[in-house]
């Protein structure tokens, strides 16, 4: 019987934690950091009630089942990765690939928000919030490694199987 490999069980944790840390960060920015920076001079609560009486709305529900996707992902992944007792460099790659994807998932989750604050204020959907760019730092480095790592395994792949 094929043993897991202790390293799969980490990265499959890690792997779930990052993911979500990043679903958590990205929904107090488009909830609660972006609006709060769009009109700065109001509280949380007057942005809502101003957003209701414009019959707008930031969307909630939408991006909690947005950013859900990549968190029920990541714990697929690591279910999957441990059942199969895949080598580790599988969950790896997919937890990076995860967090590569998750700008998208971002913007998805985010489109309602913005729209939202910019009918109810007259500005523009974009983020106001400095606090979108540490998500894109993590999707930008995420994107690096997936390719670095891609280039490496094949590159070491060809000159092992290369003949003497």
């Amino acid at each position: 019987m094929k043993r897991m490999p202790r390293h799969t069980l980490w990265i499959s944790i890690a792997g779930v934690l990052a993911v979500s840390a990043y679903a958590a960060l990205a929904a107090v920015q488009i909830l609660v950091l972006n609006p709060l920076a769009a009109a700065p001079r109001m509280t949380l609560e007057e942005i809502r009630v101003e957003m209701a009486a414009a019959n707008e709305s930031l969307g909630h529900q939408t991006v909690f089942f947005v950013l859900g996707i990549g968190v029920a992902l990541a714990v697929g992944v690591a279910v999957v990765s441990m059942i199969a007792k895949a080598p580790p460099i599988v969950p790896g790659m997919t937890f990076l690939a995860l967090l590569m994807c998750g700008v998208v998932g971002y913007f998805a989750a985010s489109f309602t928000a913005g729209m939202g604050l910019a009918d109810t204020f007259g500005i523009s959907g974009a983020d106001y919030s400095p606090w979108a760019l540490p998500l894109y730092g993590v999707s930008a480095g995420a994107a690096i490694v997936v390719i670095v790592g891609g280039i490496a395994m094949a590159t070491r792949n060809r000159t092992s199987t290369a003949p003497a």
